[in-house]
């Protein structure tokens, strides 16, 4: 027994974007008329007009546009909003796909052994949640260094077990999250330091919450990518850190853990 789900989405508390509709919409951009696309589904015309008459007036933008003239004597098309409507929608069914793929996988319905659906929903205490893209994957005898660029154009590296890649089922261009803790980041304001890390990201500091040992400190690394690092206040002013200032955060590359 498997979890199934058609993916509906609603506009002004109405079914906006159903299955059938959007096989509709798939088959009106491959063949460029109503009648075809009807009958490619399989729906009535009657039907296919009256869907496409709907998400047309339920959308503030027009989805679906009859084109006039020409050798073919017109036809119909997705307007520029229909298209990245439909490439929208593919990419979120792609992610209830794996969802439900995660959920069949920690759940057995037949014995009712539902806690592990907690997974689902967990979140972590790491401080440090980056998201990227999976770039290069190098594979050695045991672990993996995976290549992880970021929004603020950094690369970073994280190493982990070929299982751990195997068990994610990673590969070049996958939209991971790359996680670690604010206590395993250093800073340094010596910029040119040459150090055996793998992962030096140069930035402007944010912001610093100070405690009285251990104060919280915010580097932007630029375009969005923030990352926290929990250090002493002692050294804090010991490299005369403020807000503004330039420095440098270092991570090990096994300090980081990847999520998927």
């Amino acid at each position: 027994m498997e979890f199934s789900s058609n993916l509906t989405l609603e506009l002004f508390n109405q079914p906006f974007l159903l299955e059938k509709r959007i096989e509709l919409l798939i088959a009106i951009q491959k063949t460029g008329s109503i009648n075809k696309a009807a009958k490619e589904v399989p729906m009535s015309y009657k039907a296919a007009w009256e869907a496409i008459e709907t998400m047309n007036n339920l959308s503030t933008t027009p989805i679906v546009q009859k084109e006039t003239g020409g050798l073919g004597g017109g036809g119909t098309t997705l307007t520029p909003y229909g298209e990245n409507l439909l490439q929208t929608y593919v990419l979120l069914k792609e992610e209830q796909k794996k969802f439900l793929q995660n959920l069949n996988l920690i759940t057995d319905i037949n014995t009712g052994t539902l806690k592990t659906i907690r997974r689902l929903s967990m979140q972590i205490s790491a401080r440090n949640q980056i998201g990227g893209v999976v770039e290069y994957i190098e594979h050695g005898t045991v672990n993996a260094e995976v290549y992880i660029k970021l929004k603020s154009g950094y690369t970073l590296v994280s190493v982990i077990t070929n299982t751990a890649v195997k068990n994610l089922d990673l590969n070049l261009n996958d939209e991971v999250v790359a996680i670690f803790k604010s206590s395993t980041v250093l800073l340094t304001t010596e910029i040119t330091l040459c150090i055996s890390a793998r992962n030096k990201f140069q930035g402007v500091i944010d912001s610093i919450n100070k405690g009285e040992i251990n104060s919280e400190v915010i580097l932007d690394i630029g375009n969005g990518d923030n990352i926290a690092s929990v250090i002493t206040t002692s050294s804090i002013e010991k490299l005369g850190l403020k807000k503004g200032s330039h420095a440098s955060a270092i991570i090990k590359a096994s300090d980081i853990i990847i999520g998927k």
